[in-house]
C-alpha cells in the first residue's frame, strides 16, 4: 500500500490512518457520512464556495466534502481534496461522481508542495487536529492560499461536551485500564477543543481575524439502525474501539455489554443520538 511521504513527527498518525484503522474508516464511509453529514452542511454554509472557486478540502477522507464543494464551484471552479490514508483516498477517487473539478492527492499537508497562491478556500471536516506541529503545518496550508484567501474548518470542542463519543468510552473504562492521557498539544480528535489554542496556532501561521463559533447538535450513533447498531459502530472505531484494542475476547464481550447498557437510555426508535458539540473556526489570510 502507498504511503505519503511526511513530515517525520507525522509518522505515527500515517501509519495509523494506512493501517487497519484507516481500512475501517473506509469500509464505514456510508454510515459515518450518514452521520457526520449535517457537519458537513454546517461548514459549506459557514465556508461560502463561490462559483469558479479553487478550494484545497484537508483531511478529505473517503472525499464527501470535496463532492460538496465541488459542486458549489462547479463548472469552472475546482476542489483538491488531501489525505494522508490510501484506504480512504481509494474510496474517494471510487466514488466521485463524473463530471466534477475535482481531484485527491495523498500528501502530508505539513510538507507537501502546493502551488503558491492557488487556493481561494482552505477548508476541513476534523481534518485538521492530527498535526504534531500546526503552525508548521498551517504554514504551509497559508502559503497555498491566495492573498486574499480564507480558511473554514470544524473540529470537536472539549470532550466532556460530546457524550456521543464519551459514553460508550466511559463503559469500556469498566473493563480495562483508561488510555494514556492526551497532552495539551499532542495530536488526537480533541486536540483543537481550546479555543485560546486553535487562535494562538492560526495567529502563529499568518492568518488573522480568527473566529471560534460554538455549535452543537443531536448526532443519532445510530444512524437509525437501532441499539446494536450504536453498539456496533462504537466498536469499530472512536475512542472506545481504540481502548478496547489488544483486550481478549471475553473483555471484548463484557465491554459490549456495558455499552448497550449505557446506551439503552438514550434509545428512542430505532435512534440514539446524543449530543454533539464541535467549533466552527474562520479566518482570513493574514
Amino acid at each position: 500500500m502507498e504511503r505519503p511521504a511526511g513530515h517525520a513527527e507525522n509518522a505515527d498518525q500515517i501509519a495509523y490512518w494506512n493501517g487497519p484503522s484507516g481500512q475501517r474508516w473506509a469500509d464505514r464511509h456510508a454510515a459515518q457520512e450518514n452521520l457526520l453529514g449535517p457537519i458537513a452542511d454546517v461548514l459549506i454554509d459557514r465556508a461560502g464556495p463561490k462559483p469558479g472557486e479553487r478550494v484545497l478540502d484537508v483531511g478529505c477522507g473517503s472525499g464527501a466534502t470535496t463532492f460538496a464543494f465541488a459542486r458549489a464551484v462547479a463548472p469552472d471552479g475546482f476542489a483538491l481534496g488531501l489525505d494522508v490514508s490510501e484506504p480512504m483516498l481509494s474510496q474517494a477517487r471510487a466514488l466521485a461522481p463524473k463530471g466534477l473539478p475535482l481531484d485527491f492527492v495523498l500528501a502530508d499537508a505539513t510538507v507537501h508542495r502546493f502551488e503558491p497562491a492557488s487556493f481561494d478556500l482552505l477548508a476541513s471536516r476534523f481534518g485538521v487536529m492530527f498535526f504534531a506541529d500546526p503552525i508548521a503545518s498551517f504554514t504551509n496550508l497559508r502559503r497555498a492560499l491566495k492573498p486574499a484567501g480564507r480558511l473554514a474548518f470544524v473540529c470537536w470542542r472539549e470532550p466532556k461536551e460530546n457524550p456521543w463519543a464519551m459514553t460508550p468510552l466511559m463503559a469500556v473504562y469498566k473493563h480495562v485500564p483508561k488510555m494514556p492521557p492526551v497532552g495539551p498539544e499532542e495530536p488526537g480528535p480533541f486536540a483543537f477543543a481550546s479555543e485560546e489554542r486553535v487562535t494562538r496556532i492560526l495567529k502563529g501561521a499568518g492568518f488573522a481575524d480568527v473566529a471560534m463559533e460554538p455549535h452543537n447538535l443531536a448526532m443519532d450513533i445510530a444512524i437509525g439502525g437501532g441499539l446494536e447498531a450504536a453498539v456496533d459502530g462504537s466498536l469499530q472505531i472512536g475512542p472506545a474501539s481504540r481502548a478496547l484494542q489488544g483486550h481478549p475476547p471475553e473483555t471484548y464481550e463484557a465491554a459490549k455489554a456495558s455499552i448497550r447498557e449505557a446506551l439503552a437510555p438514550f434509545l428512542k426508535g430505532q435512534s440514539v443520538a446524543l449530543q454533539g458539540a464541535i467549533w466552527i473556526v474562520t479566518a482570513k489570510v493574514g
